[in-house]
């Protein structure tokens, strides 16, 4: 089924054949299942098989944001603060001046997709996709009250992707593949819906970045919670719900795993992706400007010279809570 808006086209997360509109929402006519659109948010979840290693995870990881959402809205009240905010990083301002008008994009795992409603500011359409359902609400109840019409939100299994495959210049999925009980297997699954040409930007955990975040997800854990000032992201979050936000998502998660980036270049040479460049820089001695062009490639260092260099970041571990990002290209068709 294409969207006439979107020009999406959707497929079966149970046998992959394309989904029809019919009034009682998109059906299969191969395998009959039919899936409703409810409050502007298209329901096209599907469970993983019980025999999945990421079965029970996914199910935890539901339940978590399904109760709580994050980040949550309440430093924007219009598009302005929303830009304001997004500019204020300069990863989503680079972003913003470096990905074309025309783009299809899709956020997986977009939680309450802050991220997908600023970058369909400009004209692109975009998808924004994750699994649990209140947080979609938050991000559609933001695009409504904005009139933002160039985004739609999708309820979907990153594992089981409702889509065509080939169709986005640019498939984002930032913090979430660590949260999974296959993060190999959901990179896969991912990067079979971008476009050949396209990219794919992938954030995780870093195995050394992350243990100073480890170190004070014990402290609290046996204080009772205490000395929360240890951490400098929750000190500057704002007003309380926002610090509480932040606090559940990095010391109260019930999932997470650690990677390095030489790793998940390995992932990349798998999927047959080429690898564009990391950031940080996996070069000792280049440091990551804020005029950057993020899809220019910038090759991978010496192994020696890359451990080096991802060894350094336990030292930034108060940094965005020891992360790291990754982009990647698909070929071009011959």
């Amino acid at each position: 089924m294409t969207d006439s808006t979107n020009c999406i086209e959707f497929a079966c997360p149970a046998c992959t054949s394309l989904l029809q509109q019919k009034s009682q929402g998109l059906e299969c006519n191969h395998c009959n299942h039919i899936f409703n659109n409810s409050e502007g948010i298209e329901q096209l979840y599907m469970a993983n098989d019980e025999a999945s290693p990421a079965h029970d995870i996914t199910d935890k990881v539901k339940a978590f944001y399904e109760d709580k959402p994050f980040p949550n809205y309440d430093d924007f009240d219009s598009v302005t603060s929303l830009i304001s905010k997004a500019q204020q990083g300069y990863f989503a301002r680079l972003l913003d001046e470096q990905i074309p008008p025309n783009a299809k994009i899709i956020e997986c795992g977009c939680g309450t997709a802050q991220l997908s409603n600023f970058l369909s500011i400009k004209g692109r359409k975009v998808i924004a996709a994750d699994l649990c359902l209140n947080s979609l609400r938050l991000g559609k109840q933001f695009a409504d009250s904005q009139q933002l019409t160039n985004v739609r939100f999708v309820q979907m299994n990153l594992f089981k992707p409702p889509f065509t495959h080939e169709q986005f210049h640019l498939v984002i999925s930032n913090g979430v593949l660590h949260h999974t009980g296959d993060p190999q297997a959901g990179f896969e699954a991912i990067a079979k819906l971008v476009k050949p040409g396209g990219y794919i930007m992938i954030g995780l955990y870093h195995y050394w970045g992350r243990l100073i975040t480890d170190l004070r997800r014990f402290i609290f854990n046996v204080s009772g919670n205490r000395f929360k000032g240890l951490d400098p992201n929750l000190r500057k979050a704002g007003t309380k719900a926002k610090q509480e936000a932040w606090f559940n998502d990095q010391y109260k998660h019930p999932h997470e795993s650690k990677h390095t980036i030489r790793e998940v270049a390995g992932w990349l040479k798998q999927a047959n992706i080429e690898w564009v460049r990391s950031i940080p820089d996996t070069h000792l001695f280049r440091d990551f400007s804020h005029s950057e062009q993020l899809f220019n490639r910038e090759p991978i260092a010496s192994n020696s010279e890359a451990l080096l260099r991802e060894m350094a970041m336990v030292f930034k571990g108060s940094q965005e809570g020891g992360f790291f990002t990754i982009i990647g290209r698909k070929p071009s068709s011959p």
